[in-house]
Order: C-alpha cells, then sequence, then structure tokens
C-alpha cells in the first residue's frame, strides 16, 4: 500500500548544515523519475539538484527518510535524461522500496497542491510558501491555503458469508470491488456510508466498524475503510456510478481491485476469515 512509513519526519524547510545526498522525488504531468537498476527501480539521489541543464519548475523539502534528506519537484519539460523514464506510481508498486513509494505519494500530493495554489483564490493576488508551516499565503488579503484532502469513504457489506462487491464504469472488464463515494459537505463519515450504499445498490446496512484507513494520492484522496452488515432491501444498482452488484462466496470471487488498495485489503480480511 501506499504509506507514509513511520521512519520518515516530515519538515519545511531543508537544515543548512546537511550536505549528504539526497532522494529527488521529481515529476512530470503526476509521473515519477525512475530508472532501472541491479536491485529494481532507483530514484536521483544527489546532494544537489542533479540535473544542471534541466531546470526544475518548482521544489519543495519534505524532511527525512531514514535521516536522509528528501526533496519534490516537478520539471519544466517532460523529456527526462538518458537513462531515465517517468513512471506512473501505480505501475510502481512492487517494482520501488515501498518506503520510497510512500514517501513518493506524500511528494506528488504536495507537488500538485503547490502548483495550483500559485494565486490567491480570494482575491488572485499571487501567494507565497510559508516557513513556518505547509501553506501559501496571500499578503493582501491574508488568506492561507493548505494541502488538500477529499475524504473518500468504502464499505465492505456482507451478509451471513456472502460478500457485496460491485462494478464501476471505470473499471477493468471483470473488476468488482468494495463500494466506496466521496464525503460531502456537513456529512459525517457514517451518513456518507448510508446514503452511498442506498443511491449505488438501493439496501440499508448497519453495525458499521471502523477498518483503516489511507492515503491516496491520485490525486488527494484520504481513503477511510469500515465493514458493515446488510441490514434490508433489494440490490438495484442506479446504472450510472454503479453498472452490477453481486454477492460473492469465497470460492467464487471475481477479478479484485489492485493489491495496493485499501479495497484490495477489505477483500483480503473478509477472505482471511470465511475460508
Amino acid at each position: 500500500m501506499l504509506i507514509l512509513p513511520d521512519n520518515f519526519q516530515p519538515a519545511i524547510l531543508p537544515p543548512a548544515d546537511i550536505e549528504q545526498p539526497a532522494w529527488w522525488f521529481i515529476f512530470a504531468h503526476g509521473q515519477l523519475l525512475a530508472r532501472s537498476a541491479d536491485q529494481g527501480l532507483e530514484l536521483p539521489l544527489a546532494s544537489v539538484w542533479p540535473f544542471a541543464k534541466w531546470p526544475p519548475a518548482r521544489r519543495l523539502y519534505l524532511g527525512t527518510l531514514q535521516g536522509r534528506p528528501c526533496h519534490a519537484a516537478e520539471a519544466v519539460n517532460a523529456e527526462p535524461p538518458p537513462g531515465w523514464a517517468f513512471e506512473n506510481l501505480r505501475g510502481l508498486w512492487t517494482r520501488l522500496d515501498e518506503t520510497l513509494l510512500g514517501v513518493a505519494g506524500h511528494a506528488l500530493q504536495l507537488i500538485e497542491w503547490d502548483r495550483n495554489h500559485q494565486f490567491c483564490g480570494q482575491c488572485g493576488t499571487p501567494t507565497e510558501r510559508r516557513a513556518e508551516e505547509r501553506a501559501r499565503y496571500c499578503h493582501a488579503c491574508q488568506l492561507a491555503a493548505y494541502p488538500r484532502l477529499s475524504p473518500v469513504v468504502m464499505v465492505r457489506v456482507t451478509y451471513n458469508d456472502k460478500i457485496l462487491l460491485a462494478r464501476a464504469p471505470r473499471f477493468a472488464p471483470g473488476m468488482y470491488s468494495v463500494l466506496a463515494g466521496f464525503v460531502e459537505a456537513g456529512e459525517t463519515l457514517e451518513q456518507t456510508i448510508h446514503r452511498e450504499v442506498a443511491e449505488e445498490v438501493g439496501i440499508q446496512v448497519c453495525n458499521l466498524r471502523y477498518f483503516a484507513s489511507q492515503s491516496w494520492p491520485f490525486p488527494h484522496s484520504l481513503m477511510i475503510a469500515f465493514t458493515a452488515d446488510y441490514a434490508s432491501g433489494q440490490l438495484q444498482v442506479d446504472g450510472r456510478e454503479i453498472l452490477e452488484a453481486r454477492w460473492f462466496v469465497p470460492n467464487q470471487m471475481p477479478g479484485l481491485p489492485s493489491p495496493m488498495s485499501m479495497a484490495w485489503r477489505l477483500i483480503q480480511d473478509y477472505l482471511a476469515h470465511h475460508h
């Protein structure tokens, strides 16, 4: 999964006296710069910006991973240096060290935030980064813009020994997953679950229990997972968000989501308890 590792220490300003090589998380169009190595993939490692003839559009200090400084940057043009290539973060699952992948997800969200808040959303004045906190600040009207998070709830619904899985239009052929939806303004997480389940598949659920959470940098979501039991109603998909929904048993499972996702963890937990 994309998890910010425990040995990562976030910071806003780099220490002035550190000259050791740093990790560089360099993005273009949401893709990360990497190259093949004997042990899989590697990222740029240098004490200063490693590509002198290729200036970045923006740079952000992230903090330290296992004591090593980490920087995020966005490339001016998308043509990588010889030997390097831009890779989609989803495609780096199992190929890039998972601690680096976790920091890469953090870096991508901050790059997106920094690019999209160059100007004040209230008065249009150019903004500046603050040294004391992760924010872009407008000196004209004092509005501060912080990195954005969009909460999404997902829920695994079970009925006796069966699990409810559904197909959305964006899914690959044959793939099913648990239900999920964005939290709307003013809603609690529990209200979102009841609304989304009723809207998408026409049933009611009960016994909501928190399962786990996961940062999902595509582009800036926080996935909050629950389990629930079927309460009442007949399955009836909305035809827009969900095309098909069915009850499955462990020995007849369909195609499933990526192992890097929280949905995969929810489904695997169900399978572990329903042999």
